[in-house]
């Protein structure tokens, strides 16, 4: 098994295609390796913010909490995909639940340490911006997909 670097980590990541190597490097910096067991949540609703997860190995559920309801699932991501954009926006907390449903593996960036080097680095923030844009667009289309199927059959 060939043990990668971070760096080589994001910098293959179809995420950050073409991105300039000095931001990699930035990005670097905020990275760390994380792990999930099947059924932890990641994150819930309501909760701060401070994190983006670059998708390695596993599965997760995008969830939404009806009240009195069962978690209603609007988006299933697998290996290579990118989980959470709510560090980029104020007030920096997340705005759904995300649970492993198998065990992941995944990098964590830390959002504070990235928002701080978009203030210093305005290029690099404007690049994520763009980036995260996409990701926040197909959340919203996913959530709206799965509601309209849930109240279809109503």
């Amino acid at each position: 098994m060939e043990i990668q670097s971070l760096e080589n980590i994001i910098a293959e990541h179809p995420f950050f295609a073409k991105l300039d190597p000095a931001h990699i490097g930035l990005l670097v910096g905020c990275a760390s390796n994380v792990r999930f067991e099947p059924g932890k949540y990641i994150f819930r609703e309501g909760e701060e913010a401070n994190h983006f997860y670059l998708i390695r190995q596993g599965r997760v559920s995008v969830e939404i909490s009806p009240p009195q309801r069962r978690p209603i699932v609007v988006d299933t991501l697998d290996e290579g995909e990118i989980l959470g954009w709510s560090w980029l926006v104020p007030p920096y907390q997340w705005r759904f639940h995300a649970r492993a449903v198998d065990s992941t593996r995944a990098i964590a960036l830390d959002g504070k340490c990235l928002r701080e080097k978009c203030e210093s680095n305005k290029e690099l923030g404007y690049e994520l911006l763009k980036r995260f844009s996409q990701i926040v667009g197909g959340r919203l289309d996913a959530t709206r997909l799965q509601l309209l199927d849930l109240y279809a059959a109503h």
